[in-house]
């Protein structure tokens, strides 16, 4: 019996010590998901002079963990060997909005977008102590509740080796996981490198842009089978009016955002057979010239072969009255624009049609309040200019607060909200690049730019200059080399086009009325509007006509490069 006992005994102190230790390892695991989402709910920030990092811990220890790292054009992923268990690293990269700065400097180089050493330096130390303070912070906080659990369960008897039982698991946490991230992030453990796309905004890609262009030109293939199918697509089953002659077929894009992808556009060009691009705004993100330079922007545009007319949107200018960029495209010699950096609005007759349109009188950085009232000057005065014009066929704004305001326009194109719209005879036209390569920069409260969809429009006119169709292409992962068809859609010119040509055959002995035609690129002008009189300006109504105060200025024509594709 007493060896009985002392069995028994011996077994009881192992079941204790065996509770003992899953006691333990459970508070040790408490404190370590505690630390984890104490770095989850106060994510830490580390910012250089362009960048700020936010970082987050995993809370899945691997041997192989992995820094992960979105972007706006795909994931990264950097896997490390480790050799003990270590949580992942969740970045996000942003580029903060101080990176203007950078634009106002002549001459400014790509490359001056990387971070110095020094500012690396100061960057990854404040990542690492607030990561460390928080994850701190957190497994505290779980083991002092644990710790008062044991008190009150144990009747407020708690003694000095409870305390430490739970302190112990909550220093071994923190040791272990700070321990393994040491052990764990560095170059040598490097594993391996994976992305899902183009690295969108990280400090050491000098080559960024080129990149992005470089990649667009890889993925042009797709679209020449996306068009063609769509193509016979129309051929089969689209009847009507979209399979009438063309005069006119014009690519509408807008919202490029910095981002050179006009490889894709000059595909689109070419195997669309295309006259003539239309631009609705935000060519740029940060309203500095020296970003599209940057980009290649300029030289990519002149190189399309075909006008391309432009209207400035609200980040395509630094202030109220800054038009440093509207003058730069004007110096190209196939921009086209509806409003010059004078701000002389100019009318565009191509092909036979009435083109006109205005820039955004708001900027990158206003305060994005009431936007209709500020669209409301701009849209005023571009109505009172046209008030003894004829009715345009097509009439361009950025924004669609100032479209809406427009009642003088066969069929109204706007961009602005990223998204494609059809409303009435307004169309919007979504984001050719997807918000463009820093469509995700912090701007602070209500950011506008978010990654959307990539999107065209392409507008068919007949001979009798009526919209025969509007063909709209929407798609995803372009640059991530997974281009992903989302939806085309082809849309008959007469629910958008109110216009309806003359197509009555006069009678024996009557004198034909003059009908309007479509089509003749020798037709192809541009003219000054006239400014309309000040506010307040007595005008003469003797014998019922009315005489401006002030003349009319003398108009100018000048020619538009005709379509050219080398």
């Amino acid at each position: 019996m007493p060896r009985v006992r002392e069995l028994l005994g011996g077994d009881n102190r192992w079941l204790r010590l065996a509770s003992h230790v899953l006691k333990w390892l459970a508070i040790l695991v408490a404190c370590y998901l505690g630390g984890v989402a104490a770095t989850n709910l106060a994510p830490t920030v580390a910012e250089t002079s362009q960048y700020r990092a936010v970082l987050r811990l995993d809370p899945i220890p691997r041997h192989t963990p992995v820094l992960h790292s979105p972007t706006i054009i795909g994931d990264v992923d950097v896997a490390f060997a480790s050799p003990i268990l270590a949580p992942g690293l969740d970045v996000q990269v942003a580029v903060r909005e101080e990176i203007t700065n950078l634009f106002t400097r002549p001459n400014v180089d790509i490359r001056s977008l990387q971070p110095s050493s020094d500012e690396l330096s100061g960057a990854i130390t404040d990542a690492a102590v607030g990561v460390g303070v928080r994850f701190l912070l957190g497994a505290a906080a779980i083991a002092v509740l644990l710790a008062l659990a044991s008190h009150y369960i144990r009747q407020r008897t708690t003694r000095g080796h409870h305390v430490a039982f739970v302190a112990s698991a909550m220093v071994v946490a923190t040791a272990g996981t700070f321990g393994g991230i040491a052990l764990t992030y560095q170059p040598s453990r490097f594993a391996e490198y994976r992305t899902s796309g183009v690295l969108g905004v990280v400090q050491r890609n000098a080559g960024l842009l080129a990149d992005v262009e470089a990649r667009a030109a890889q993925v042009t293939p797709y679209f020449r089978n996306l068009l063609a199918v769509t193509q016979a697509l129309q051929q089969k089953y689209v009847q009507g009016s979209v399979n009438e002659p063309v005069s006119a077929r014009i690519l509408l894009v807008s919202d490029i955002h910095g981002a050179n992808q006009y490889a894709l556009m000059r595909t689109i060009i070419a195997e669309e057979d295309i006259d003539a691009v239309i631009d609705t705004g935000d060519l740029i993100n940060f309203g500095r010239v020296q970003e599209a330079e940057a980009a290649g922007i300029f030289r990519s545009i002149e190189g399309l072969g075909v006008p391309y007319v432009f209207v400035s949107g609200n980040h395509d200018q630094s202030s109220a009255t800054d038009r440093a960029l509207v003058a730069r495209l004007g110096r190209i010699r196939n921009v086209v624009l509806l409003e010059d950096a004078q701000g002389a609005l100019r009318e565009l007759s191509f092909h036979g049609l009435r083109i006109t349109g205005f820039n955004d009188p708001r900027w990158f950085g206003d305060d994005n309040q009431d936007p209709t009232a500020k669209e409301k000057p701009a849209v005023d005065r571009y109505e009172a200019t046209m008030a003894d014009q004829p009715e345009p066929d097509v009439v361009v704004a950025h924004e669609p607060y100032a479209t809406q305001g427009i009642d003088k326009g066969r069929i109204l194109v706007n961009g602005h909200m990223h998204t494609p719209k059809l409303d009435g005879n307004r169309i919007q036209v979504g984001t050719f690049t997807g918000g463009g390569v820093v469509a995700h920069y912090a701007e602070g409260p209500g950011q506008e730019l978010n990654g959307q969809p990539y999107a065209f429009d392409i507008l068919a006119f007949g001979n009798a200059c009526e919209l025969n169709s509007l063909t709209r292409y929407t798609f995803r992962n372009l640059l991530e080399g997974r281009p992903a068809y989302d939806s085309v859609e082809v849309i008959s010119g007469a629910r958008i086009d109110p216009y309806e040509p003359d197509r009555t055959q006069a009678q024996p002995g009557d004198t034909p009325a003059p009908k309007r035609t479509c089509g003749a690129v020798e037709e192809t002008t541009l003219r000054t509007l006239p400014a309309p009189a000040p506010q307040g300006s007595p005008t003469s109504t003797s014998g019922g006509s009315a005489t401006p105060a002030t003349p009319t200025p003398t108009t100018s024509t000048v020619a538009v490069p005709p379509r050219v594709i080398p």
